[in-house]
């Protein structure tokens, strides 16, 4: 199957959905070979992925990781970048992540060790204390009782050994620096992806579409950021019911003030987890507001019923009525009652 599909790819011709899973099984099955492989990514970059080859692709990261417990009843999002902005900011995502939990939102964080940065989501968790190796029925249980869990991807995805020397030595992105974020095992139904590149919006809102995502927003910071940002505004594509909606934010129409850049800078994942902590122990300042921004949208998310002011203002009060804090210290206790009882 792959030859076949490097000579159509070659050729410019579209893979379809079911090709795209079916050559992503053969290299995540170690069938294809190194130079198949790279050959294929190269052909896909120089071609650019469409939503049919992001999404199969996607779907076939997702059969082949380790199977997260069935999700029953309630909506779980996940807040997510691709990376690759090289802004070495804080961990934004993460640090919103248990806000929006802490307000009552089931949050499956899914995550690695840093990549283009300092600090990953996995780094400055594990700086905190968290243990990130938990299995997916401890984390399953952790996102029952306290609404968060974290998924290692390295962990989830053992098929990547087969994927990881090619990119290593491509060097340049690839179709895998987008998969990601969209191979989510816990499958959540909420979603706010932050991309490095503006272009990238509508066509992985598709893609969040097609895996049966309901409600999401892709966003850029048009500082560069994949996040929401407050150093400028956040280009914005929005599906709901469905339907896709562009637009455009700033952080004046909520009421936050205007950063800089460099006030969002974040440093080693010790410093990183300092930051955490002192955030959800009530820290005013640009830091605390970018948090305020991702999580609201977040929360709005999650509960349509909400605009974004009111998730923002939701997830000020979260914090100013010490849950934030409160739910890292469960969330601590919870990992430490599970390592006495492996130890």
């Amino acid at each position: 199957m792959i030859k076949q599909a490097i000579e159509k790819v070659v050729n410019h011709e579209n893979l379809t959905f079911d090709e795209s899973q079916a050559v992503l099984d053969e290299i995540m099955n170690g069938e294809a070979s190194e130079i198949e492989t790279a050959s294929l990514l190269t052909a896909l970059t120089a071609k650019t992925p469409t939503i049919d080859e992001i999404a199969g692709a996607a779907a076939s990261m997702r059969s082949h990781a380790l199977k997260f417990p069935t999700i029953k009843d309630d909506d779980v999002l996940e807040i997510v970048g691709t990376g690759g902005d090289h802004a070495n900011t804080f961990n934004i995502s993460t640090t919103s992540a248990l806000v929006i939990a802490a307000a009552g939102t089931k949050v499956a964080k899914h995550g690695n060790r840093a990549a283009s940065s300092k600090s990953g989501a996995a780094d400055v968790l594990e700086a905190l204390g968290l243990d990130i190796n938990e299995t997916p029925e401890t984390s399953y249980e952790s996102l029952k009782e306290n609404n968060l869990a974290f998924l290692f991807a390295q962990e989830y995805h053992k098929s990547m050994k087969y994927v990881a020397p090619v990119r290593k030595q491509l060097g340049f992105r690839t179709i895998f620096n987008i998969l990601g974020p969209l191979a989510n095992p816990a499958n959540p139904t909420r979603q706010l992806l932050g991309v490095y590149d503006e272009s990238l919006l509508e066509p992985l809102a598709n893609v969040l579409k097609k895996l049966g995502v309901k409600n999401a927003m892709v966003i850029h910071g048009r500082d560069g950021l994949d996040e929401m940002t407050t150093a400028d505004e956040t280009a914005v594509v929005e599906l709901k019911d469905g339907k896709l909606t562009k637009y455009t934010l700033t952080p004046e129409q909520f009421g936050l003030k205007r950063s800089k850049r460099a006030d969002l800078v974040g440093g080693t994942p010790e410093e990183n987890g300092q930051i955490t902590r002192d955030i959800l122990a009530g820290k005013k300042g640009p830091k605390r507001d970018i948090v305020l921004l991702n999580a609201g949208a977040s929360l709005h998310l999650a509960h349509p019923e909400l605009t974004i002011q009111q998730g923002i203002d939701l997830a000020a009060k979260t914090i100013d009525d010490g849950k934030a804090l409160e739910e890292l210290n469960r969330l601590l206790a919870f990992s430490d009652k599970r390592k006495d009882v492996v130890a």
